[in-house]
């Protein structure tokens, strides 16, 4: 392994992941240079487990999607574990996929037959957050030696980073869009029926209460009823 110049590749992917523009963006750009800087990795993809369902966020490369649905089905798989854990064994390693294996039997008969031959895959988090698991497949066994892992951790490590701020640009966004949706429907709603602001937030919040609807779809459906502008 070229630590010299992963550490030259790392610098750049940093700045390449803050140029990104949305969360999937990030995620996908994070797959996408998994597999570019990491030796032999042939696929990579990012995992969430969500109400104990798999969720393939990212992918690059054959076999991840299946292997994530299989792992999901199954409630077995060294990715699946990894991005159900909280405590500090925050990566796997499997050398040998072809080989028998104990802690996922029916997993591995599956990635066998999807010619997984070696994975490795860490968690990306923060102090305040976990995002969901980083998996590298390489097709052939032996691949992910012990430094091909440490590899994949650092590059895990600034994507984690890089993740935690497109998220809260993507949030303070989304915000300022909420914000801007509901200060329209009110404006619609006080030129409509003469009410005051206090008034307008207050029938649009009773809608969203009552019909468990979220206060910014509420105000999108009070914008698209205001009648056409006359030509």
């Amino acid at each position: 392994m070229d630590w010299q110049k992963f550490a030259e590749e790392m610098a750049l992917l940093a700045r390449s992941l803050l140029k990104q523009d949305s969360v999937q963006q990030t995620l996908d750009e994070i797959a996408m240079s998994a597999v570019k800087l990491v030796d032999g990795c042939d696929a990579a993809g990012i995992l969430a487990v969500r109400k104990g369902r798999a969720v393939t966020l990212a992918s690059y490369g054959d076999m991840v999607e299946e292997s994530d649905r299989r792992q999901g089905e199954l409630g077995e798989g060294p990715c699946f574990d990894l991005a159900r854990r909280t405590d500090e064994d925050r990566v796997f390693r499997v050398a040998d996929m072809t080989r028998p294996q104990p802690d996922w039997p029916r997993y591995a008969e599956a990635a066998r037959e999807l010619g997984i031959g070696s994975m490795t895959g860490v968690l990306l988090y923060t102090h305040e957050e976990d995002f969901g698991a980083l998996n590298l497949y390489a097709r052939r066994p032996g691949t992910f030696t012990e430094d091909i892992a440490t590899a994949g951790w650092l590059l895990a490590s600034h994507a984690a980073v890089a993740l935690a701020d497109a998220r809260t640009i993507d949030q303070l966004e989304h915000a300022l869009e909420t914000r801007h949706a509901i200060g329209e429907a009110m404006g619609i709603l006080r030129e409509r029926h003469g009410m005051s602001d206090e008034e307008a937030f207050s029938v649009l919040r009773n809608i969203s209460q009552n019909h468990n609807i979220k206060l910014r779809d509420v105000a999108q459906r009070i914008r698209e009823k205001r009648p056409a502008d006359p030509a």
